[in-house]
C-alpha cells in the first residue's frame, strides 16, 4: 500500500495550498515573540524613582517646589548622584506637619546643619517615578524589596511554556493539531486581555502564566502542522522560515513599545492579534498525517484530494489505501519516547540540546547587549543579529545534512564563549565581536533543534515529543538569569565559561543523532529505530543516480 509521503508527492509537496497555509501559520511566530520578549518593555525599570512621602508632597504643593526639590528633600541627598539602591529605597523620617518648617531648606530644622544626622526610614507609602512610558514597575511598585517580583514574572511565563509543552503537546497528539491551536490562540488573547486590566500583581502573574501555557500551544502546534503538510525536501525551508517570523516579531516589538505610552496598551497590542487566528478555523486544515494515525482515513483522503485540487494536481484512486502505520491507535506516552534504544538516545540528547540552547541564548543576550543609550534601538539591533543565522542554515543543511551544522553551531558558540571570557577589556571591540559570533552560533543551534526534533519523532508522537523535549528549553529559560547573575557575582566571566562548556558538550552529543536529510518523516517508532538504515539507503540511491551509464 502507498505511504502518506508518496500520496503527498502525488498531490503536491509544496504547492499553492501548502504555501497559503504556511504563510498564515507563520504569523503565529510574530505573536509568540511578542509574548516571549514583551516583558523587556512591560517591565522596563524607570531611570529615576524615589520614595513617596505624602507629607513632603503636601508641603511641596504649599511651597511651590519643583519635582527635583521635592526629591532632594525626600531622599538622602548625599546618595542621589549615584542613584544607588539605598537612596531609592530610603527617605528622611520627618514629621512634615510641624509648623516650624520653612519652605527654604526645611531639613535644616532637623539636621543641625548636618544632613547625616537626619534619621532615615524605609519606603512606606510607595514611590514616585519619572518615566515617559508607564510600566508594570510603577503600576505594582516592583522596586527595592519587591524587585525580585519582576524576575518572577518572566520565570512564571516560562513555567507556563513548560506546562503548555506537556499538556497541550499531549492534547495535540490526542485530540488534533487544529483544535489545540484554535483553543490556544483564544487562550492567549483572553489571558493577555485580562492581564492588561489586572487589579493587582497576583492576578497579573496568574494570567501571565496562563498566557505562557496557551502561547506554547500555538507555537509548537503551528510548527508541527506546517512540517507535516509538506514533503521532506521542503521541511528545512518551512522550519527555518517559521522561526524567521519569530525574529521578525522580535524586530517589530520595539516599535510597538515606542509608539504606545502605557504598558496596558502594549499588552493589548501584543495579545489581541491572537483573536484573528480564530479565523483559521476556515482557513487552516487538520494535519492529514494526524488523521491517518487516528484511523480517520476518509477525512484524510478528502483533505488530500482538496490539497491536490488546489495544487492543480489529481490524486489517483490507487492512493485510496494510504496508510502511515499498521499498529493500533494509542495515546502518546512519555514511556514511548524512551522505551526503545534509538528513541531513548534521541530523547535524552534533544532534551539536553534544548536546555543548553536556552541557557546560552538567553545568557548571551543578557550579558552582551548593545550599549547605545536607547532600549528600543538596542533591542532592535540585537534582533537583527539573528537574521544571518537562518541564511547560514539554509545554505548548509541541504548540502551537508542536519547533524554537522547542528554540532558546529554549538561548538562555535561554546568556543566563542570561552575565548570571550579570557579576552582583556583593553580589546573590547574584539571581545564584543567574538561574543556576537557566539550569539550567532547559538541562534543557529536554537533554530536547528526545532526541525531536527520534528524529524526524529514518529507522527503519533511528534507533537507530544517536540513539546516535551522543548520543555527543557523553558526550564533553561527559568534558571538562565539566576545562573548568570549568581555566577557573575563571584567572577564576571564565570557564566561565559559555564555557557561554553555546556555548548561544547552539546556539540559532541548531537553527533550521535541519526542524520535525517532526505529521509521521509518517520510514521512509527520502528521507522525511528531504522533511521540509520534508511540513511544508508538514501546514500546508496544517490550514488546510483550519480553513477555514469554503462
Amino acid at each position: 500500500m502507498p505511504t502518506f509521503d508518496e500520496a503527498l508527492k502525488e498531490a503536491g509537496e509544496f504547492g499553492r495550498f501548502q504555501k497559503r497555509v504556511f504563510l498564515l501559520l507563520c504569523l503565529t511566530g510574530i505573536t509568540f515573540a511578542f509574548s516571549f520578549v514583551g516583558i523587556v518593555f512591560l517591565g522596563h525599570t524607570p531611570e529615576n524613582y524615589w520614595c513617596r512621602s505624602p507629607g513632603a508632597a503636601e508641603f511641596s504643593q504649599d511651597c511651590g517646589w519643583t519635582l527635583q526639590e521635592e526629591w532632594n528633600y525626600t531622599v538622602p541627598a548625599a546618595k542621589l548622584t549615584d542613584k544607588s539602591a539605598d537612596s531609592r529605597c530610603l527617605r528622611y523620617d520627618i514629621e512634615w506637619n510641624s509648623t516650624s518648617l520653612s519652605c527654604v531648606n526645611p531639613l535644616l530644622h532637623f539636621s543641625n546643619h548636618s544632613l547625616d544626622s537626619v534619621p532615615l526610614t524605609a519606603c512606606q507609602d510607595g514611590w514616585v517615578y519619572e518615566e515617559t512610558h508607564s510600566t508594570i514597575i510603577s503600576e505594582y511598585n516592583l522596586v527595592c524589596a519587591n524587585a525580585w517580583k519582576l524576575d518572577m514574572t518572566q520565570a512564571v511565563l516560562n513555567l507556563g511554556f513548560l506546562a503548555g509543552a506537556v499538556t497541550l503537546g499531549y492534547a495535540a497528539d490526542r485530540y488534533g493539531r487544529k483544535l489545540t491551536y484554535l483553543i490556544s490562540a483564544f487562550g492567549v488573547g483572553m489571558c493577555g486581555l485580562v492581564a492588561a486590566f489586572a487589579p493587582n500583581f497576583p492576578v497579573f502573574v496568574l494570567f501571565r502564566f496562563l498566557q505562557g501555557v496557551f502561547g506554547k500551544g500555538t507555537w509548537m502546534t503551528c510548527y508541527v502542522i506546517v512540517t507535516e503538510l509538506v514533503g521532506s525536501d521542503q521541511r528545512r525551508i518551512v522550519g527555518i522560515v517559521v522561526q524567521m517570523f519569530f525574529t521578525l516579531g522580535v524586530i517589530i516589538i520595539p516599535g510597538i513599545a515606542y509608539l504606545i505610552p502605557t504598558w496596558q496598551g502594549i499588552q493589548l497590542a501584543i495579545s489581541l492579534p491572537n483573536f484573528l487566528f480564530l479565523l483559521y478555523y476556515w482557513l487552516v486544515p487538520e494535519s492529514p498525517r494526524w488523521l491517518l494515525t487516528r484511523q480517520k482515513k476518509e477525512k484524510a483522503l478528502k483533505l488530500m484530494r482538496t490539497i491536490a485540487k488546489h495544487n492543480g494536481k489529481y490524486l489517483t484512486p490507487s492512493y485510496s489505501e494510504i496508510v502511515v502505520a499498521n499498529e493500533n491507535v494509542t495515546n502518546p506516552s512519555f514511556l514511548d519516547l524512551v522505551r526503545t534504544p534509538q528513541m531513548r538516545k534521541c530523547t535524552l540528547i534533544l532534551m539536553y540540546a534544548w536546555f543548553t540552547s536556552a541557557i546560552v541564548y538567553q545568557g548571551l543576550i543578557m550579558r552582551l547587549g548593545i550599549v547605545s543609550g536607547s532600549l528600543y534601538i538596542d533591542f532592535f539591533i540585537s534582533a537583527i543579529v539573528e537574521l544571518p543565522a537562518a541564511i547560514l542554515i539554509l545554505l548548509t543543511i541541504d548540502r551537508i545534512g542536519r547533524r554537522l551544522p547542528f554540532a558546529l553551531s554549538n561548538l562555535g558558540a561554546g568556543v566563542a564563549c570561552l575565548i570571550t571570557a579570557f579576552l582583556s577589556e583593553d580589546i573590547l571591540w574584539l571581545k564584543i565581536t567574538i561574543a556576537t559570533l557566539g550569539r550567532l552560533g547559538i541562534t543557529m543551534a536554537f533554530e536547528i533543534v526545532y526541525f531536527v526534533n520534528t524529524e526524529l519523532y514518529p507522527t503519533s508522537l511528534r507533537n507530544f515529543g517536540v513539546s516535551l523535549c522543548s520543555g527543557l528549553c523553558d526550564f533553561g529559560g527559568i534558571i538562565a538569569p539566576f545562573l548568570l547573575f549568581r555566577l557573575a557575582a563571584l567572577w564576571m566571566e564565570l557564566p561565559l565559561i559555564i555557557f561554553g562548556i555546556l555548548a561544547m558538550i552539546c556539540g559532541g552529543l548531537v553527533l550521535l543523532l541519526p542524520e535525517t536529510m532526505g529521509i521521509p518523516l518517520p510514521e512509527t517508532i520502528e521507522d525511528v529505530e531504522n533511521l540509520s538504515r534508511s540513511q544508508k539507503s538514501v546514500k546508496k540511491q544517490k550514488k546510483l543516480n550519480t553513477s555514469p551509464c554503462i
